[in-house]
């Protein structure tokens, strides 16, 4: 959610946008001081059988921020960022890396799958791409 929003996540939505309550009731039981996890925001996706878009969705509707990104890019105290770019990068994960950029860019899905595709930590991707100079958007779940 770009700081422009922060405080006022529903404004990036147009009027009339409703909120589920079904998703609203899923989300509210994993509150954490104000604020759901990347983590506890996929498992309601999960859960509930629908795109992580849509808990985004609900959770701007909701004003909730979002923290504790799985890719270490925000959201992380005290740093927001915790993810470091890699000492190295295999040339092997280089390459599937490669392959999915555009203009620079690589979405978090992308990231997750090839992370999962290679058998390595997510944040083990992230910082592959920190290392490659590469800007991870969009976030599944509309972060960013």
């Amino acid at each position: 959610m770009p700081h422009e929003y922060a405080g006022h996540y529903a404004a990036k939505h147009p009027n009339g946008t409703v909120l589920d309550p079904r998703i609203a009731a899923a989300l509210k039981t994993r509150i954490r001081e104000g604020a759901i996890s990347c983590a506890a925001a996929h498992a309601a996706s999960s859960e509930l059988g629908i795109s992580p878009s849509d808990v985004g969705r609900a959770m701007d509707l909701m004003e909730l921020k979002i923290v504790k990104c799985q890719l270490g890019l925000f959201g992380h105290t005290p740093e927001k960022k915790i993810v470091k770019p890699a000492q190295t990068v295999s040339p092997e994960l280089k390459s599937a890396i490669l392959k999915q950029v555009k203009d620079g860019r690589i979405s978090c899905k992308t990231v997750w799958d090839t992370a999962d595709g290679f058998g390595i930590p997510r944040m083990d991707a992230a910082a592959a791409c920190e290392a490659l100079a590469l800007k991870v958007t969009p976030c599944q779940i509309g972060a960013f």
